[in-house]
């Protein structure tokens, strides 16, 4: 029973706004509010992560898991890698994507030692392109299709879905920290 608890605990510190789940169906009216959650994200990001001391981003959101500085950049990390995979999916047919070493990734220097302020400068500027991309989209773009070497094929639809449910996830993940840190 104990153990069952102790892994409860843990799916919750993981993943805080739960699993990812594609809800499928998305209208217009969903897509043009995507692209207003677009804009926000790095905002949302900005200030959760700002008013924490340089100590407190080196802190993990969770035991055995990144520090606050490693999720901002891989953050940024993930957004490029998404930005690519979408473009792609636009322009060729069900391209083969690969997967990256995401856990390795955030061991290089730049996801920790780097300053967050040019992670969430990124984040910005990359998450404005992405809207101003998706603000240009018929319905039938977002049918489009890639294919990762991670997750299979994916609508573009989906992309969009599971890109902000990955951002809102890693800022759930800060602010459980500030939260039960008291800070």
């Amino acid at each position: 029973m104990n153990d069952n608890v102790e892994e409860q605990e843990l799916e919750l510190l993981k993943y805080p706004i739960g699993r990812f789940a594609a809800k499928g169906n998305r209208t217009a009216e969903v897509r043009a509010a995507s692209v207003e959650v677009f804009s926000q994200l790095a905002e949302e990001l900005r200030a959760a992560v700002e008013p924490l001391t340089a100590e407190q981003q080196h802190t993990p959101y969770r035991p055995g898991g990144w520090t606050v500085v490693q999720v901002v950049h891989h953050l940024a990390d993930t957004g490029m890698y998404a930005y690519l995979r979408f473009k792609r999916g636009l322009t060729e047919e069900a391209p083969q994507v690969p997967s990256y070493r995401q856990d390795l990734w955030a061991e290089l220097s730049d996801s920790s030692n780097e300053p967050v302020e040019s992670s969430l400068q990124l984040i910005g500027l990359l998450n404005r392109r992405f809207a101003n991309l998706l603000e240009s989209l018929q319905p039938e773009d977002y049918e489009r299709t890639f294919v990762s070497g991670g997750l299979g094929e994916m609508t573009l639809d989906t992309a969009v879905e599971r890109y902000i449910w990955h951002s809102r996830h890693h800022i759930a993940q800060i602010t459980a920290l500030i939260q039960r840190s008291g800070w």
